[in-house]
């Protein structure tokens, strides 16, 4: 039962459907092991990124606590290896980095509230490349200055 443009159908037809699929599934197979390949040699590279990072701060002044909230988050513009941005970017246990409050040099708010204060974070970008522990290095720090302000404590 031939047709007239001299393919059988049947086995013929469903032979040549699994054999499209099975090249489509093998493609797929290597094109991903590429891609992992690709992905492994790009992180031996240096790369620069941006994480979000959770803030502590210690050493508040005796009698003082924060009005308000003070930023829980800073956002770090790293430089440096790809396979110790990736362990930072999703580690997720990373510890808090500490601000001490008695070794920052905080000034007041000019134009503002007497308790309204300030600091630069670019004084403290080597301290918390200390507390990375990593081989990645801060560029910079957004925002750049910190505002806060302090209440006094009730006894």
């Amino acid at each position: 039962m031939d047709k007239k443009d001299g393919n059988r159908p049947g086995k013929l037809t469903k032979k040549g459907v699994s054999s499209v699929n099975r090249r489509v599934a093998v493609f797929a197979f290597f094109l991903l092991l590429s891609f992992l390949f690709w992905y492994l040699n790009s992180l031996g590279k240096d790369q620069e990124v941006s994480i979000r990072y959770p803030l502590r701060y210690v050493n508040l002044p005796e009698g003082r606590q924060f009005a308000g909230q003070p930023p829980a988050r800073i956002s770090l513009n790293l430089k440096g290896p790809g396979y110790s941005i990736l362990r930072l970017k999703y580690s997720g246990n990373r510890a808090p980095a500490v601000i001490d409050l008695s070794k920052v040099s905080y000034r007041r708010k000019p134009g503002g509230n007497a308790n309204d204060y300030y600091f630069l974070m670019a004084g403290l970008i080597e301290e918390l490349n200390t507390q990375l522990k990593s081989e990645c290095k801060i560029t910079s720090v957004k925002p750049d200055t910190l505002y806060f302000s302090f209440a006094q404590t009730t006894r």
